[in-house]
């Protein structure tokens, strides 16, 4: 089953919602009743659910997109929130304490099912425990492992709760459903491709140039169009460009937002046929990666290793390759800003889902001048790839002509789970893993990650007692605790008030790139001490935590981070994995085993 989704993805508009339509199989109009009155009331708040669930876009890096809204009975407002961060407090938490004591008898519209780390139920007790009688839903949770647990856990507790497109049927429940689902398009994409969100953004003339024949093409479109790119950038976990564009253009990739996310700078280039000097080089602000052939040029990618940029070998260079790392690597959602030869083939190996062009009223003309993609093959018209849902949007004098290249999967389960096979055929026993992997939060261990919220308290130095909002605000600030300097005490109190883990880990690693004699001397051989007593607080104060923890006896705990080879476990293994060996030192413990805790020098970027 597919659902084409209206092309204001990524950016939601409160008043310009996808008016796509859909296929016959996933219509869900119901015949019988008015599907110009119907369920408007719940259609209405659920659209804005999925509205205020994009407020954190630009701010944190991409991740589900959670929205909740609380009326009374006489259907006001009583309180709403959204989801932040990776590992910030939950929209239906923020709604209850906004709604307060309205929440008796109150309704809860959630644009998507609620979900907290596996094993975690945050969410769904504070609807309940508020007493929130009846919660609407707009889709049930893509990934398979989260997937209909709330709505189960909430009616076991007595809630009536209505989903859209199940309990709710109308025109107008559609259209809501459908601006769930284009709120959540990248997790969407992950569930059902296991590839990121891409969408494909270029600038171009009215006679389809994208640079002047001698290749520049500063600028094409207008101010007004590359402020609509900068936030494009900041809703994205990287964005990619070739070589040819950092030989020609020198861009600096930046999202130029003045705070907020900040994604990964990608170079795709087999050849390594580089600059030495380039401004994406540049890694005091931003991040830069490097994906390249295996064995290709390894002086130049030694000197790109001493300007601190990332560099990622693959053994057959291609994009289809490079977006299934990226997904291994947790990303969501990724923007092309390439050239023609490299989007072509980004198109042919099927990863572009979304199109983004800014057509300017301008003409270059020229024979050699480049076109927004390159050779795909075609030769008929008929062959032409045509956008679904194209939308058009006048931005200062440019056009924006947006549409979707392929159809959002719908996700819905076709695997049972394990209950339900076993009441098939008891003989059916579930597949035990040996090796248990984790690293997101939502992914099926995520409670074991760093970034989970579940706040830990612990004495400083001082013996004050400090509550942390999670083991990573706890882990970064204490690369500089006891340090006697100004600046790095303030780095401290920034971490400690950080929003999110991930402004935390954001504002602990720039301090330690840029400031390195800030860091404690002793950090080398004390790091691995404080992550342990983090993690020990934190599966001590939560019993379920600990539960989940000890379930694991017996298999091989693996931080499953493709990068990180201090803390994870690297792309092919070849990581130090020593989260993933903390916590079985830790599980070891409350097993009631001994061990020795493992040592190391090396250092943690």
């Amino acid at each position: 089953m597919v659902f084409t989704l209206g092309a204001s993805f990524p950016i939601l508009h409160a008043n310009r919602l996808p008016t796509a339509v859909v296929s016959a199989a996933a219509t869900t109009t119901n015949p019988s009743s008015n599907s110009s009155t119907s369920h408007l009331f719940e259609a209405t708040f659920i659209r804005r659910a999925a509205e205020i669930a994009d407020k954190s876009a630009g701010f944190t890096a991409p991740h589900p997109n959670y929205g909740c809204i609380i009326t009374t009975s006489s259907g006001a407002v009583a309180g709403e929130g959204f989801l932040y961060g990776q590992g910030t407090e939950s929209a239906e938490l923020q709604a209850v304490q906004a709604a307060g004591e309205r929440c008796r008898g109150a309704t809860a519209f959630l644009n998507l099912e609620s979900s907290d780390c596996p094993s975690d139920n945050t969410a769904v007790a504070a609807l309940v425990q508020a007493g929130i009688e009846r919660v609407v839903v707009g889709m049930r949770h893509p990934l398979q492992h989260l997937r209909g647990n709330a709505v189960k856990a909430l009616r076991n507790q007595g809630v009536l709760v209505d989903v859209l497109g199940e309990e709710l049927k109308s025109r107008a429940v559609e259209e809501a459903r459908k601006a769930c689902l284009l709120v959540n398009a990248p997790l969407i994409c992950k569930a059902s491709s296991r590839v990121p969100f891409s969408v494909l953004k270029y600038a171009m003339t009215l006679d389809g140039k994208i640079a002047a024949s001698s290749g520049h093409a500063a600028w094409i479109s207008s101010v007004s169009s590359r402020r609509r790119v900068f936030q494009l950038r900041g809703r994205s976990d990287a964005v990619i460009v070739g070589g040819n564009t950092v030989r020609q253009d020198d861009p600096r990739l930046t999202a130029r937002h003045g705070g907020g996310h900040i994604p990964l700078r990608v170079v795709m280039s087999r050849t390594l046929n580089l600059p030495e000097q380039a401004n994406v080089w540049d890694t005091k602000g931003m991040s830069t990666m490097v994906v390249t052939q295996r064995g290709t040029k390894r002086s130049f990618q030694k000197l790109l290793a001493s300007k601190g940029v990332e560099v990622v070998e693959f053994d057959n260079l291609n994009p289809r390759d490079v977006m299934e790392y990226f997904h291994d690597r947790g990303f969501l959602s990724i923007l092309w800003e390439c050239g023609g030869t490299l989007a072509a083939s980004a198109i042919a190996g099927g990863v572009i889902h979304e199109v983004y062009a800014f057509v300017a009223p301008k003409i270059i003309g020229g024979k050699n001048a480049p076109s927004p993609v390159g050779e795909l093959g075609m030769v008929e018209m008929s062959q032409a790839l045509e956008l679904i849902d194209v939308e058009y949007e006048k931005i200062g004098k440019d056009m924006l002509v947006s549409g979707f290249l392929q159809p959002i999967l719908d996700v819905a389960p076709v695997i049972p789970s394990c209950d339900e096979t076993f009441a098939i055929d008891p003989t059916v026993t579930p597949y035990e893993p040996s090796i248990i992997f984790f690293y997101k939060t939502w992914d099926p261990y995520g409670a074991f990650s760093n970034f989970s919220r579940h706040p830990i308290h612990l004495t400083d130095e001082n013996g004050n007692g400090c509550t942390w909002l999670t083991v990573e605000h706890y882990y970064q600030a204490h690369k500089f605790v006891g340090i006697d300097d100004p600046v790095a005490q303030d780095c401290v109190e920034k971490i400690k008030s950080a929003r999110s883990p991930e402004e935390a880990a954001r504002i602990g690693r720039l301090m330690q790139r840029q400031h390195p004699k800030m860091i404690r001397s002793d950090w080398r051989t004390a790091k691995l001490d404080t992550m342990y007593r983090a993690l020990k607080c934190k599966f001590s104060s939560y019993p379920h935590l600990k539960s989940m923890l000890l379930s694991t006896a017996g298999s091989v705990l693996v931080e499953a981070s493709p990068h990180d080879l201090f803390w994870g476990g690297g792309r092919d293994g070849e990581g130090l994995n020593y989260l993933g060996r903390l916590l079985m030192q830790l599980r070891a413990e409350f097993l009631g085993q001994s061990t020795t805790p493992n040592s190391s020098t090396t250092e943690f970027n």
